[in-house]
């Protein structure tokens, strides 16, 4: 008679084998998730639709023999479109949501650009006022001028008040 081990709440359990479950790249399937959207919201994608929803309903109401496939109230064509909203909505679901990630990834860098832009244009209004503040103290070309101009207007001013005889060669 086998004997079935009990095992007491200190020792941990064995693990349970577990049915392997098909692998899959999330980005292979996000990235075809996203062309599927992208091709229903097209209208290239209506048009062949609404082609084919006419002729399908053309062919079961119009041909009178027994080769009708889906007569009407036409459940297979809308068993059709059940399936196919079925696994529209998520992928459309699953495009919108990588959409919302990569939004996001921009936004932040876009924010950081932002924030680094601000901080150098803070930097340069610092420096271009510590500029101002040296040349203040500087003598510029200008002033320069304007001085040399002022001596240059005293020293004609004086010479006509006090004229110096020509001293001969």
């Amino acid at each position: 008679m086998a004997r079935e081990r009990r095992r007491g709440l200190d020792q941990p359990a064995e693990p349970r084998r577990r049915v392997p479950r098909p692998e899959y790249d999330p980005e292979t399937f996000g990235r075809a998730s996203e062309r599927i959207a992208r091709t229903f919201g097209t209208a290239t994608y209506l048009m062949i639709q609404t082609v084919f929803v006419v002729v399908w309903i053309t062919y079961n109401v119009v041909v009178v023999t027994q080769e009708k496939f889906d007569p009407y109230p036409f459940i297979l064509l809308n068993l059709a479109f059940s399936t196919q909203a079925a696994y529209a909505a998520p992928l459309i679901l699953l495009a919108q949501n990588r959409q919302a990630d990569r939004d996001r990834v921009q936004y932040e860098q876009d924010r950081n650009r932002d924030e680094r832009s601000v901080a150098d244009m803070q930097f340069l209004a610092r420096e271009v006022a510590d500029i101002r503040i040296a040349l203040g103290d500087v003598a510029t070309r200008d002033f320069v001028r304007s001085e040399l101009r002022d001596l240059l207007d005293d020293l004609l001013a004086q010479e006509r008040e006090h004229p110096q005889p020509r001293r001969a060669p």
